[in-house]
């Protein structure tokens, strides 16, 4: 009796620890999707002729923070 309860903790740990690692790897695509759409968002201010001060002030966050995000690849 003990064997079976054991066997059936051991596949609730392994499957709740896929669905773990699944749900991470779904958050880090969709982080990384929202990343590029604020870079791109910013790009886009940019030239519209927004300055990095004008477009930190609408993020609310400090002009080399979007000097950064700009910056990055």
């Amino acid at each position: 009796m003990a064997d079976a309860a054991e066997q059936k903790a051991r596949r609730a740990v392994r499957r709740a620890q896929s669905d773990f690692e699944r749900e991470q790897e779904k958050l880090r695509e969709a982080r990384a999707k929202s990343r590029a759409k604020r870079r791109e968002s910013f790009e886009q201010a940019q030239k519209a002729g927004l300055s990095l001060r004008d477009i930190g002030e609408e993020a609310d966050m400090h002009w080399t923070r979007v000097r950064e995000i700009l910056r990055e690849e």
